[in-house]
């Protein structure tokens, strides 16, 4: 069952919990989508440890927006836990099987005539954000993308390094870029993460920029000092600046409109 205890009313108005191509999901309509006039929707990988459910403050944004968000439990996680799954010597097993979710979930969400087929972004926050960004090196029709605390250079994590060097090589979209389509992109760090390096992140923002014909549709924004645990885990005290940082891009990005930070 999905825990609906940290889901406030206004929320849980406007959602449904379903089963998308075999992963379970949580999704926040807007009230105004119909048929007739579908919304747009970002795809929502969590971190690793937490669910689908975490970080309500997002949805709820997005749909006074008039954004849908198709949110899903990571393997191992929420609705399909395995709590050995969530250790970290699991993770890239985790991503690399997310990556391979995304295709049937997106499909199944496309079914769903309230949602736009055509307008569809796609995010992750640290281990659900290596899955989007594994994810966009293979061909894809999405529209936009997002990374919180995440990384692209997976060969160059330490602990992807030592414990599974083989499966980081096989992922690691920083070697994989070849097959990367030009999106607009924004990713969001903590400068002192102590989990996943800014520095990588800034490092793979680098290689994104040098081969785009358009660099400023690939935005990187760094916040210092945030009082999140381990810097990692969300933005603190900016955490209000960073959703609406990432309301107004996926607003100018899935509906036109450029009037955000």
């Amino acid at each position: 069952m999905p825990d609906l205890s940290g889901l406030p009313s206004s929320l849980l108005a406007h959602t449904r919990f379903v089963t998308l191509g075999g992963v379970p999901s949580l999704v926040a309509m807007p009230p105004e989508a119909s048929p007739a006039r579908p919304a747009p929707w970002l795809v929502w990988l969590h971190g690793r440890t937490v669910t689908k459910e975490l970080d309500p403050g997002r949805y709820l944004r997005l749909l006074r927006a008039g954004i849908a968000s198709v949110a899903v439990d990571l393997p191992g996680h929420g609705e399909r836990l395995e709590p050995a799954r969530q250790a970290p010597a699991a993770a890239l097993g985790v991503i690399e099987q997310m990556a391979g979710e995304i295709d049937a979930v997106v499909a199944a969400a496309r079914a769903i005539p309230e949602l736009d087929p055509d307008r569809v972004a796609i995010g992750g926050m640290s281990a659900g954000g290596m899955a989007t960004l594994v994810r966009l090196c293979r061909p894809h029709r999405f529209v936009a993308a997002i990374g919180e605390c995440t990384t692209g250079d997976l060969l160059a994590e330490p602990r992807f390094a030592a414990t599974d060097p083989e499966r980081a090589r096989r992922l690691d979209p920083a070697t994989h870029l070849d097959g990367w389509r030009e999106i607009p992109c924004l990713f969001l760090h903590n400068r002192h993460d102590e989990w996943v390096s800014c520095d990588l992140m800034e490092r793979f923002v680098a290689r994104l920029r040098d081969r785009a014909a358009d660099p400023s549709r690939i935005r990187l924004h760094v916040y210092d000092r945030t009082g999140a645990p381990a810097e990692h885990a969300g933005f603190g005290r900016h955490a209000a600046d960073a959703k609406s940082r990432v309301t107004a891009f996926l607003e100018e990005t899935l509906l036109g409109r450029d009037d955000g930070p």
